[in-house]
């Protein structure tokens, strides 16, 4: 096995960059590694054989884009987290030790986790419709670097005011709900937003997440959510927060909105997406499951 590792300088602060991985990984016996960046991937993409280890040394985003080539190329993904939110590794419940992320790679145990599809692009994580598209067009890189995973969250809070929502019909394995949304999320995982838990879920259940809140009073969605987190069971359908789970989906929309798939833009709707059951590999000692799901 070869090991590649994927530099993205501009990931969180910056501190995590290749050098510093790679101090790590000697540490652990991994030598001989190779570094490389996404945007030059025409000169080593060639290079990497089906069964290399490709190390996504970045946020969300870049896992995304490394993950794609692992499931063109039949290698193995390793997610060393430098970004923002780092909710895919989250699902794998990734030491937030560098030393202990080292030695987790040097072990190789390997795992085998769903992948979202939604036409030419895949997700780890979530797509967003409305106002969960926000954070990632709006929050600024000083505030990411300032407030770190809490970005999401202020960016969310400051326009939540200002958001009277959309028309859309959105439709599943077994339901069709129509009316006016704040916001449709499909995850793939158990994590997304900077660590938000979705209650009943995990990376390895063969499901998407279908998650829709309905436009409502600042303190009503305020305590809609709270109440989720605190009682970590998948909401019932209650007249603010939906929660589904379904192999695929589609969301109409009578108007255009712009989508974003695990942090960046991907296009316009209509959107829809299915599951593919463990067809990634990863390294990572087990998947999370989430309250409920264990």
């Amino acid at each position: 096995m070869a090991y590649w590792l994927v530099d993205s300088p501009g990931s969180g602060d910056g501190s995590r960059n290749a050098d510093f991985w790679l101090a790590h990984l000697q540490e652990q016996g991994i030598t001989g590694v190779e570094v490389c960046h996404l945007e030059d991937q025409k000169h080593w993409r060639g290079k990497v054989a089906e069964g290399d280890c490709l190390m996504a040394a970045g946020g969300d985003g870049t896992v995304n884009r490394v993950a794609e080539l692992c499931l063109k190329i039949g290698a193995i993904l390793a997610v060393l987290p430098s970004g923002t939110a780092n909710d895919f590794a989250r699902n794998l419940d990734i030491p937030a030790e560098p030393s202990e992320i080292a030695r987790l790679v040097a072990e190789g145990t390997v795992q085998k986790v769903d992948v979202a599809v939604s036409g030419e692009r895949i997700f780890l994580n979530v797509a967003h419709i409305g106002l969960g598209t926000l954070p990632s067009r709006q929050a600024s890189s000083p505030t990411k670097k300032w407030l770190g995973q809490f970005s999401y969250v202020a960016t969310l809070i400051q326009q939540l005011g200002a958001q009277r929502g959309f028309h859309a019909r959105i439709q599943s394995d077994d339901s069709a709900l129509e009316g006016r949304w704040l916001s449709v999320a499909v995850a793939t995982g158990a994590y997304f937003g900077g660590g938000h838990e979705i209650p009943q879920a995990s990376a390895n259940d063969g499901l998407l997440d279908i998650i829709a809140v309905k436009p409502r009073p600042l303190a009503q969605l305020l305590f809609a959510f709270l109440m989720v987190r605190l009682n970590r069971k998948t909401p019932r359908r209650t007249s603010t927060v939906i929660q589904i789970k379904s192999k695929w989906c589609q969301v109409e929309t009578s108007r255009s909105k712009t989508i974003t798939v695990d942090g960046d833009e991907a296009g316009k709707t209509p959107f829809k997406a299915t599951c593919q059951a463990g067809i990634l590999q990863v390294i990572g000692r087990a998947v999370v499951r989430t309250h409920e799901s264990r």
